[in-house]
This record gives structure tokens, sequence and C-alpha cells, in this order.
């Protein structure tokens, strides 16, 4: 058997501190983004505020067309780096260790009080929880929502579908670099790329994804599949310098295209909802269709144009390593995934006391977001970084010495 890991070893690793800069930016702007749910009036949120407004659709869609597939695509190409000092083998082992234990951990622990506190909103409801937890364990096998295979009455993954997702495409992607040559693959599309705007035709396998298999609003707006598109994009790009080139050669066209798009799709995803029983998520008529489409390819311009924007030359710092940014980057850039996981329970408990203000829309949302911001960020301090234990629990590396 041959291994094909996809990688040329004559590339040098290159730390890309934008991409690192960028993956805390999307996690810590889920705080507001999740504390906007709170007053959306048509997602299904786990507290809702007695005054809605649709603005907050608009806002989202802003949001979610590119934050999540950014995501994605930067955690494909952490992935090229982890297996090329690793291995395919020693790559599944710790994604198993640094994805997998604290999904299960979290599971155990935090994931279930989002929806206890959604019965909780119901006066009749009293139910401890500890008396809710067996029901929301209460769970049976379902194969065929693939890799979602249990389910429940109460029992969700909640907002770790993305570590669910993600550490299935990397198992995949694990398995595939034996069989397939993505070098290949790579230099293929690397073809593509080559004329001008070529690299947004990258968008029409995204587009098709969107438009034919639909999109889930429980995973940020986006087909499962269309995310496994976008990590598979980051972990063949960041071996071909051609790629770079051309992102940062079209980003402004990207941008164009892709605010654009959004400007048709946006209205026409309206339309396609409005209608007595219709999905615009789901349904296969020609709107419907269209306009998911638009989405798909919305979604890549915009990744293209905030990679190409973001990736500029850099002269060689030779500031002090004690400045308050690096400062405040070094204690974020690990403390990505464990505010991640944290971030949605403290944000559903705080609207959960904080709606029975009836306060103005803007004044509750600001205090949510304040402090499920404060929130999150202490009980990572104090409780999750400080110990080896913790650290482990929530994927994060042992401390550094020194």
């Amino acid at each position: 058997m041959t291994t094909h890991t996809g990688t040329d070893h004559r590339i040098a690793p290159e730390r890309r501190p934008e991409l690192d800069a960028m993956r805390a930016l999307v996690v810590v702007g889920l705080v507001f983004f999740h504390s906007s749910m709170v007053f959306d009036s048509r997602d299904d949120y786990y507290v809702k505020n007695a005054e809605t407004t649709e603005i907050t659709f608009i806002i989202a869609a802003l949001c979610v067309i590119w934050a999540m597939p950014l995501l994605f695509l930067i955690s494909g190409l952490g992935t090229w780096h982890s297996m090329r000092r690793r291995g395919p083998g020693g790559f599944a082992v710790e994604r198993l260790l640094r994805l997998g234990v604290p999904l299960v951990f979290a599971t155990a622990t935090i994931i279930p009080v989002p929806q206890w506190l959604r019965l909780r909103a119901d006066p009749a409801y009293d139910e401890s929880y500890l008396a809710f937890l067996p029901k929301f364990y209460s769970v049976q096998l379902e194969p065929g929502d693939f890799p979602f295979i249990l389910e429940g009455k109460y029992f969700e993954t909640g907002h770790l579908w993305f570590v669910v997702l993600l550490l299935t495409f990397s198992l995949m992607l694990a398995a595939l670099v034996r069989w397939v040559p993505l070098d290949r693959v790579r230099d293929r599309l690397s073809g593509i790329s080559r004329p001008r705007g070529g690299l947004l035709l990258l968008g029409l396998p995204i587009a098709v994804i969107c438009a034919l298999v639909g999109l889930e609003e429980a995973f940020g707006g986006w087909s499962r599949w269309a995310y496994l598109v976008f990590f598979l994009y980051g972990f063949l790009f960041v071996t071909g310098p051609a790629f770079r080139a051309a992102m940062r050669r079209d980003w402004v066209i990207a941008a164009v295209a892709g605010g654009a798009l959004l400007a048709v799709g946006v209205p026409g995803f309206m339309i396609a909802g409005d209608a007595p029983g219709a999905d615009a998520f789901t349904d296969l008529t020609p709107l419907a269709v269209g306009v998911r489409a638009l989405y798909g390819l919305a979604g890549w311009c915009w990744v293209v144009a905030i990679l190409g924007a973001l990736d500029r030359p850099r002269e060689p710092s030779t500031a002090s390593q004690d400045r308050p940014p690096r400062r405040v980057y070094a204690y974020l850039a690990p403390a990505v995934l464990p505010l991640y996981i944290l971030h949605q329970p403290i944000v559903v408990a705080v609207a959960y006391f904080v709606v029975g203000l009836q306060a103005p829309i803007l004044v509750e949302y600001l205090v949510i977001v304040a402090l499920s911001l404060v929130l999150t960020v202490a009980v990572y301090d104090v409780l999750v970084r400080r110990t080896r234990v913790t650290r482990f629990l929530f994927g994060m590396r042992p401390p550094t010495a020194g």
C-alpha cells in the first residue's frame, strides 16, 4: 500500500497569524451572533425574547455566509501541517484526543443546559437539571443522518456540530490520503486558478451541493457536505503557492462578486421562504434551488476575498514580544476551542435571566453580549486553562514551561 499525504515536503511550513486571528475573531463573534438569535423573529432559539425583530436575519446572513466556511477552511490548513508532522495514523490519534475527548466531555456536562433552559421557559415545567439528564441521554441510533448517528427527543450535539463534523472530516481525510494522490488533485486545480478570476470557479461544487442537497439551518445555514469541500480546499491550498498568489490577485474581484451575489440572493431567499409551507433551505423549486446556488457561490467568493485581503507581505518583526496585541494573541490562540465549547451554554443561561427584564431590545442584547463574553473568558481562565486535566478535557495541549 502506498501512502499519499498530498504534501510537498519541499515547502516549509509558514505560520499564518492572520488566519489564527480570524479563527479567534469568528469564535468571539459567535457570542454576538448567538446573542442576536434571542431576538430573531425567524429562528427557534433556546431562549426567546417577547419582542423580536427581522433585522437579525439580515445581519445573520452577512455573517453565516463566510464565518463557518472560513473556520473549516482554516481547519483544513491546520490539518495539512499536523498530518505533515505526524503522518495519517498519528494525525488521526491526535484528532481523536484533541476533538473527541472535549466532544464527549462537553456532551456529558454542559451541552444539555440549553435544552433544559428551553423547557424551563415554560412556567409549568419545574424539573431539575439532574432529573432532566436521563431524558436528554435517551437516544437511538440513526445511521442515515451520518455523522450525527445518535438522536433523541431532547438529545443534541448543540453548537458542537462543528466539532463533530471537523472530527469526521479529519478521520475521513486521514484514511483518504493513504489511497488517493491528493498532490495530483491539487496540481489539476492549480490550473483553474491561473487566469484572473478563475479561482472563483472552485465555488461551483459548493454551489451545486447547496442547490441540490439543500442547506441545514442547524449547521450554520450550510450543508454539512459543503463544509467538507471548504475543509478539503484548505488542506489542498496550503501546499500550493499558486493558490495564495491567485487569492491575493483576485480578492477584489471576489469581494465584488460576493457582494453582488448576496445582494440578489438574500431577497430571493426571503421570497422563496415566505410562501405558505415553503422552505428555501430544502425546496426544489427553481427559485429556491437558484438562490441556494447563489448562496454557495457567494460564500466561496467571500472566503477568497477575506483570505486574499489578509495575505499581505509582512516585514520581519523586531518589536518586543511583550506588546499588548501579541500578549492578547498568545492568550486567545490556544483558547479558541475551549471558548467555542463554553460560549453557547453561557449565552443561553445569561439570556434566560436577561429577557425577563423587559428592557428595549438593544439594551437587553448588549447586556447579554457583555455578560456572556466576561463569563466565557472567566470560566476559561479560571476553570480550564490552569490545570493539565481540564486542558486535556477541553482539547488543549499541556502548558509549556517558562
